[in-house]
């Protein structure tokens, strides 16, 4: 019976001292972006059954030593706290960011405190490990060819490293259509309308509409004159002159139009002017008032790179434009606990966590499965009050094994006294 407790003792300063030290090294992570904590799980090393009863089969067992058996990841979130960075994200939910280093295949992590290198690579700020995603494929010879405002994710072993230009440009696209909206009443005064519209060369150019009634009315409506003027915005420069007219019911509604359209420095643009009470009216019981827009950009400079909370990566241009040009990826597997630790916060597969995978919509395109915010990165999810009470507990546990040994050795001491 000394020997057992001899054993039992020792085993359980070997099990308390493992737990401490599981411990100790979650309290030393507390301030880790992305740290997953550990609990240990305790076993017993071996069971003596006993025969509780002489009068029926009642068995029970006590346990004989322990060990530990296992530790445990803790799976639950941990704060999510403000950064001013755009690049630091955090995972609001289930998932990991893939990272790409080196040939060992890569490793999954819950840490989002990410950058832009020197050549525009999105990695990981502290070791420059690669951060795995979907490319647009929307670049070519630094020029951005379409853009992309919702970017769905590849496949699960398609995911590669996030490269972007160091110069981007938006090409300019020439505007082709200026609509007209609004009302000129009825009165004999001549009301302007003008659009910007952009041209083959990138420059913003100035169409302006000039309203006046005409001399000769028809029956029941009104008729308008219209001179259209494409020029320079300094007005120095006109590019062209269209006349037409135009004609309202009796009700102001626009029955037909004769301007079409009217050359932009060797583009044509459509002078849209709608139908019926659609674009122009010409109604004596609302007020004067007209507006108008067009289609077409002017070209713009790559002014930088951000990400957004759907974990796309953004082009922003002097232009104002904005596109999206890559998506950072979150990897979720069958069975977290099986993630073999390779570091504090990163992980890798094993036979047991099973291969990594894309939560799906009821469409079956890939999508991330969890909220990605941007501006916050995910503290360590070790709470220092709950880390200190275990470590107590723990070693008050150490401190009574340390005390079954020596008093197992006292009995042992007196035994052998007893028997001289």
């Amino acid at each position: 019976m000394m020997t057992q407790a001899f054993y039992t003792g020792l085993s359980g300063l070997k099990a308390n001292q493992i737990a401490i030290d599981v411990v100790s090294d979650n309290l030393s992570n507390i301030n880790t972006p992305g740290y997953r904590g550990y609990t240990s799980e305790f076993k017993s090393m071996f069971e003596e059954r006993i025969n509780a009863s002489s009068t029926g089969p009642v068995d029970s067992t006590i346990g004989i030593g322990v060990e530990v058996s296992s530790t445990v990841m803790n799976q639950a979130q941990g704060s999510l706290l403000l950064s001013d960075i755009s690049t630091d994200l955090a995972i609001d939910g289930d998932g990991w960011f893939g990272l790409s280093g080196n040939s060992e295949g890569n490793t999954y992590t819950r840490a989002g405190n990410f950058t832009f290198d020197a050549n525009n690579d999105l990695i990981t700020a502290d070791d420059a490990y690669y951060v795995l995603g979907t490319m647009g494929n929307n670049i070519e010879d630094g020029v951005l060819t379409e853009d992309i405002f919702d970017l769905p994710l590849s496949g699960v072993d398609e995911q590669e490293r996030l490269r972007f230009p160091k110069t981007l440009t938006y090409p300019p696209e020439p505007t082709d259509e200026a609509s007209f909206f609004g009302n000129l009443g009825t009165d004999d005064v001549p009301t302007v309308v003008s659009a910007s519209v952009v041209d083959p060369q990138n420059s913003k150019n100035q169409l302006k509409l000039v309203f006046t009634k005409s001399a000769v009315q028809n029956a029941l409506g009104t008729r308008w004159d219209v001179q259209a003027t494409t020029q320079t915005l300094d007005g120095n420069t006109i590019y062209d002159n269209q006349t037409g007219i135009v004609e309202f019911n009796e009700r102001g509604a626009l029955d037909f139009s004769t301007l079409g359209s009217i050359d932009n420095n060797g583009i044509e643009v459509a002078i849209n002017l709608g139908s019926g009470f659609t674009g122009i009216t010409a109604m004596d019981n609302r007020p004067v008032s007209v507006s108008s827009s067009s289609n077409g950009t002017i070209g713009g400079d790559l002014l930088g790179y951000e990400i957004n909370q759907d974990a796309e990566v953004l082009a922003t241009f002097s232009n104002g434009m904005q596109s999206t040009v890559g998506k950072i990826a979150l990897f979720h597997f069958q069975n977290d606990q099986g993630l073999l630790r390779e570091t504090g916060t990163r992980f890798k597969v094993s036979a047991n966590s099973g291969e990594a995978i894309f939560f799906k919509d009821e469409n079956g395109q890939n999508i991330l499965g969890a909220n990605v915010v941007n501006f916050k990165i995910e503290d360590s999810n070790v709470k220092m009050e709950a880390g200190l009470t275990e470590l107590i507990i723990l070693q008050r546990s150490y401190d009574a094994n340390s005390k079954s040994i020596t008093t197992a050795d006292q009995m042992m001491q007196k035994a052998l006294e007893m028997d001289a």
